[in-house]
């Protein structure tokens, strides 16, 4: 049988004969006298047949004869004339209850075939429904209540919009493109809202509306929804835990560009864009939010309540009989159900499910059978919930908003919260019944345990990040611990470790910080969570460099943790690399007893020749690393004490660092392999690891030298000219972007311990455009091969 519109991806407005004879029999090509053919075309047009109230009721039995359309027409024929403003809306919702069935049976087979749609897939009912105007109609219905008579709203059942919204998710799941049109309709979108009042209606309410913000084009604005506030403030914790899969959609960027894959050249004219416009509606949308009473205080108590918190059995299991798409879709309740059926028999315990749509009282007949939900189904609930919770602080933390944000998350104990549930939840270890989705298996990305784990490191990852808080990871002890390290040394303790509310952090043995890294040390190698992990303790450093966090950290054998990674397993990924390097690089900068530790692993010849293959491999991921080193070897130099001078003597990555040829080496490829096109968040490190290498050669009044020695190394290439236009362009757009962005210009000058204006008087130096100048590059560019005033465009 041809494949039917509704699940193929061809366009339904040219339907073939194949498949015009897939719908009983209309003949083998299409006609004008084809009833499927002219609704769809007058679906896609809305003049002509739209509806099944237009055809008699006896023409649309004869034609459903041939057709096996269910009966569904003569249904909807039958709903019309039930429906109107003054009809008795009981017999409406008996119609609906027969429709209902017969387009549920086709969405629980779409969603237990894993969406693997193939050609000969076919879901008639639901797309018959939508081509006779089922769905406009079931819209009016629920819409009802908005329209007033004599002064009066219409009201209907809670039971009654169920049913509207259950068939209109049914046949979403089934018929391509219902989604897209209930989208377009903007204030029907707003109105689902208001339904979200009532806990009867709200799980089929919250999981349709879901399901049409993510194919909505524009995003949609909570401050028109009516009352947001008093609808967010009456929800339930097991309500709001589920409205923030809805959030996570309306307060994140649409098109973020903060992937590392954008150029900074479509990043930046966006934000220009975005100054012109105001506000994105996402921004306006977490603002919405942050403005209701309580709002992050309950997703902090959500994502740090303990399972045997979570809401009782009873209304665990109502969730279940009500919605089969609980939280994502029938994957899941298959995957729950089947987890409870084996832990049952292996208990020997007898869990009753009922069958969807039963009613309590017949569905659970025993009371006992309540309390005995498996616990893996009561974490695995719970881990859900968590998610999404995550994400949303997540992504708020990341936000306009961040210090409000900041000091709410500090204020209602997140911290230390997640740290108690470290162990028994996020961090748990896995059974061999583990739950995973169907076909997928425990290591999979879309393992609920896995994306768990990563939303937990990300958001680790945004609290830590140049933020003075960060010092809430630990505990009281681990506190006096870097009290201890900075006295010891003779050093000034660090003011935010002196500010710091000892009420607020971490209780018990260990800081979540230490718990991080020990679950780090034993992560297998090539496990997807390794990227995760550094960049979260990585985060713990960036900023001003601290040597009591170092040294914190350096107790605990990172650096060799991390060392063993690059060099004795010789790690493969790119992105742990990546993050590895960039770990490494803030772990040992400035700090002689990091370099002292890294010269005692790195003790022989041929491991130090693995390290600097791995370094070599990749500048865009190592830069980072070899930025570090750079400073550091600066500093050292420039201080007397025996210490230092021991390390410089026998540190073996110091010395490499300190010949010209290997600094040249590095500044060559270093802008060999980026152009003002391509520069990403993620490679314009390149461009300032090289300004870093030119500043210091700089202050030691070489600058001359280095770029005489790059117009050398370009003529031995026989492409004369061709680095340092492409080098003075990057200084150009260097200008552009960071003058105008205070903080990418404070982080800079924090982890380099370079004025900004050093930056800015170096970059200046290099552009300037007297060829007489013995630092700008015009004056080793020959006239020839000038191309320094091209424009910059997005391409």
């Amino acid at each position: 049988m041809a494949a039917a519109p509704a699940a193929a991806g061809a366009s339904r407005g040219r339907q073939s004969a194949a498949t015009a004879t897939a719908w009983g029999g209309w003949g083998g090509r299409p006609r004008p006298g084809n009833i499927l053919l002219q609704l769809r075309q007058g679906q896609l047009t809305g003049r002509g047949l739209v509806r099944a109230v237009q055809f008699t009721e006896t023409f649309l039995t004869e034609r459903d004869k041939l057709s096996k359309w269910s009966g569904i027409p003569q249904l909807l024929l039958k709903l019309y004339a039930t429906s109107h403003l003054h009809s008795d809306f009981n017999e409406c919702q008996n119609i609906l209850k027969e429709i209902s069935p017969l387009l549920s049976m086709e969405a629980m087979a779409f969603v237990t075939e894993d969406r693997k749609l193939t050609q000969e897939a076919t879901y008639p009912n639901t797309y018959i429904f939508d081509l006779f105007g089922g769905v406009d109609l079931l819209v009016e219905i629920l819409m009802r209540p908005t329209i007033s008579i004599r002064g009066q709203k219409l009201k209907i059942s809670d039971e009654m919009s169920k049913d509207c919204l259950s068939i209109l998710y049914n046949t979403c799941v089934c018929t391509e493109g219902v989604t897209k049109r209930l989208a377009e309709k903007n204030d029907f979108v707003i109105f689902l809202f208001t339904l979200m009042t009532s806990k009867k209606t709200f799980l089929q309410t919250a999981t349709l509306i879901e399901d049409i913000l993510g194919v909505k084009k524009e995003m949609i604005r909570l401050d028109e929804v009516p009352n947001l506030s008093s609808l967010v403030s009456n929800f339930d914790q097991q309500q709001l835990a589920n409205f923030c899969r809805i959030l996570a959609v309306t307060i994140s960027e649409m098109d973020t560009g903060n992937d590392d894959k954008h150029t900074l050249l479509a990043k930046n004219a966006q934000q220009k864009k975005s100054l012109s416009l105001g506000p994105s509606a996402a921004e306006i949308n977490q603002a919405a939010l942050l403005s209701i009473p309580g709002f992050v205080e309950r997703l902090c108590k959500l994502a740090t309540r303990k399972v045997s918190e979570s809401t009782g059995t009873a209304s665990f299991l109502q969730e279940l009989e009500e919605w089969y798409t609980w939280l994502d879709n029938a994957l899941v309740l298959d995957a729950l159900m089947r987890v409870a059926s084996e832990e049952s028999e292996h208990n020997q315990a007898s869990t009753v499910f009922p069958p969807l749509g039963a009613s309590e009282e017949n569905a659970l007949p025993h009371t006992s059978a309540r309390t005995q939900l498996p616990q893996s189904m009561k974490i695995m609930h719970e881990i859900m919930y968590k998610l999404e919770v995550l994400y949303v602080l997540c992504v708020l933390l990341m936000g306009r908003q961040r210090n409000q944000v900041h000091r709410m998350i500090a204020e209602f104990k997140l911290i230390p919260g997640l740290n108690n549930l470290f162990d028994k939840l996020i961090w748990r270890k896995h059974s061999a019944s583990a739950l995973v989705l169907h076909g997928h298996n425990q290591n999979c990305d879309c393992s609920p345990d896995i994306t768990l784990k990563i939303q937990f490191l990300r958001l680790l990852q945004s609290f830590s990040d140049h933020h003075e808080n960060k010092y809430l990871l630990l505990n009281n002890q681990e506190l006096n611990e870097l009290s201890a390290i900075s006295l010891k040394a003779n050093i000034p303790e660090v003011e935010a470790v002196l500010n710091t509310d000892r009420s607020l952090v971490c209780d018990g043995k260990r800081g979540l910080l230490t718990r991080l890294l020990q679950v780090m040390k034993k992560e297998p190698a090539e496990s997807s969570f390794r990227f995760w992990q550094a960049r979260a303790v990585e985060s713990f450093l960036r900023g001003t460099t601290s040597y009591a966090d170092q040294m914190f950290l350096l107790k605990r054998g990172l650096l060799e943790h991390i060392l063993y990674c690059i060099v004795d397993s010789e790690c493969k990924s790119r992105d742990v690399l990546q993050s590895y390097f960039d770990l490494l690089g803030e772990l040992m900068k400035f700090n002689v007893d990091a370099f002292k530790r890294f010269n005692k692993y790195i003790n022989t010849e041929a491991k130090f020749q693995v390290f600097l293959k791995q370094i070599n491999s990749s500048l865009v991921d190592s830069n980072m690393l070899v930025r570090c080193v750079t400073l550091s070897l600066d500093r050292f130099e420039n201080q007397v004490d025996m210490k230092v001078a021991e390390v410089l003597s026998e540190c073996r990555l110091l010395a490499y660092i300190s010949q010209v040829p290997t600094q040249m080496s590095f500044l060559f490829r270093l802008i060999n392999i980026i152009h003002v096109q391509t520069l990403t968040q993620e490679n314009v490190s390149c461009l300032n690891t090289s300004l870093v290498i030119l500043m210091l050669a700089r202050r030691k009044e070489r600058l001359p030298l280095y770029l005489r020695l790059l117009q050398r190394m370009e003529h031995s290439k026989k492409y004369p000219g061709f680095l340092l236009n492409n080098f003075h362009s990057l200084l150009r757009f260097w200008q552009q972007h960071y003058l105008h962005k205070d903080k990418d210009s404070t982080c800079l000058e924090n982890s380099s311990c370079i004025s900004f204006s050093y930056w800015k008087e170096t970059v200046s130096i290099l552009l300037d455009p007297d060829r007489q100048s013995p630092s700008a590059l015009v004056s080793y560019i020959e006239e020839p091969y000038m191309d320094i005033d091209r424009d910059f465009t997005e391409e």
